[in-house]
């Protein structure tokens, strides 16, 4: 097993273009184009501390295993995105993709010797660390644009046979990969589209797509999500001076996909970013908080809760089956949600 690692390391440092980097920032590179890293709150959750705002939705941090099968492969060079916007970013991957029983298996493996170290850290519940060992959600959502991988549907089959969720991060511009999803019954447990601009320009001048189409590709992508059953959300990246600007606009998208929440969540200075952007380009929660309450008033969307350390406001629609679910979970983790989070809306769990 463990040569069978190290000899698809080999192969992927041929392929990807500058994976020393990745390597050194704490990636697992798995096959010719996948990568498996540790996430912050999935240390900080089995040292006892803070889980991910992503517990709203019932996923445990310390189970979470972050991936992504389309390494560096997107297309899109976002303004505010954190992550190594490398020389492969822009050049689709054309070699032979690896099937998803590889990539699951290699991935877990990867993850526990990530974690290995955990396990004589005092500060690490026995319990906890047992349990982290067995992953139980996937968050595909590491690098790159998750969709262009064409064998996820099964993929996605593949982890549920496992009883494991999945939570499916996209750009929106695969429109077709979500359809294959719906026809195939190959639902994400949870399913984000990440929303960056209320209008084309704003979209172009954020988003820097590299193909001709992106915007439409993005509605169609829209469109589609009212069919899907699974807990669905919109994330809006709000940068300041840049796309924290007409909500009236979003809210037009809000209407056409009809998500289950919509993430009101702040551009942070971190990361490839900053060589991009300045600080003065973070919204502050009360930014965030004076455009999420607007966005209330636009689409009848509830204000549920808020996170600061995350720099994120969730709005929900009150008519979902996940709301009552949601007011039970967040009932139990929120112990008030302060003075700015009342002045937010007057619909509060």
């Amino acid at each position: 097993m463990a040569g069978t690692v190290v000899e698809t390391r080999k192969i992927v440092r041929l392929e990807v273009k500058g994976a020393e980097k990745f390597l050194r920032s704490g990636y697992r590179l798995v096959g010719r184009h996948s990568a498996v890293k540790i996430c912050h709150w999935t240390k900080s959750a089995l040292r006892g501390g803070k889980s991910c705002y992503k517990s709203w939705y019932g996923v445990e941090s310390h189970r979470c295993l972050q991936m992504t099968p389309s390494l560096q492969y997107c297309n899109m060079a976002c303004v505010f995105c954190w992550r190594f916007h490398t020389i492969n970013r822009g050049q689709p991957y054309s070699g032979e993709w690896d099937p998803p029983e590889t990539l699951l298996d290699a991935m877990i493996r990867e993850q526990r010797q990530l974690l290995s170290g955990f396990k004589g850290n005092p500060r690490v519940e026995r319990r906890k660390f047992i349990e982290a060992m067995t992953p139980t959600n996937i968050a595909i959502s590491l690098d790159g644009e998750p969709t262009i991988y064409p064998y996820l549907v099964e993929f996605i089959k593949l982890a549920r046979s496992r009883g494991m969720t999945t939570f499916l991060v996209t750009n929106g511009t695969m429109p077709e990969r979500l359809d294959e999803l719906l026809e195939k019954d190959a639902e994400p447990t949870n399913l984000y589209i990440s929303f960056y601009g209320p209008d084309k320009e704003t979209h172009l001048s954020v988003n820097k797509p590299m193909i001709p189409d992106s915007w439409e590709r993005v509605w169609r992508s829209l469109s589609l999500m009212p069919r899907f059953r699974c807990r669905k959300v919109i994330r809006l990246t709000l940068v300041k001076y840049l796309n924290l600007k007409s909500p009236e606009k979003y809210a037009e998208a809000i209407r056409l996909a009809k998500p289950d929440f919509v993430e009101c969540k702040g551009y942070v200075h971190v990361g490839e970013s900053q060589k991009r952007l300045k600080k003065e380009h973070m919204p502050t929660m009360e930014d965030l908080m004076s455009f999420a309450q607007e966005l209330s008033r636009l689409t009848g969307y509830v204000y549920a809760t808020h996170d600061e350390v995350s720099r994120v406001v969730l709005l929900a629609d009150p008519t979902s089956p996940y709301y009552i679910e949601a007011k039970e979970r967040l009932g139990l983790t929120q112990s008030g949600v302060g003075e700015l989070a009342v002045s937010c809306s007057d619909n509060i769990f």
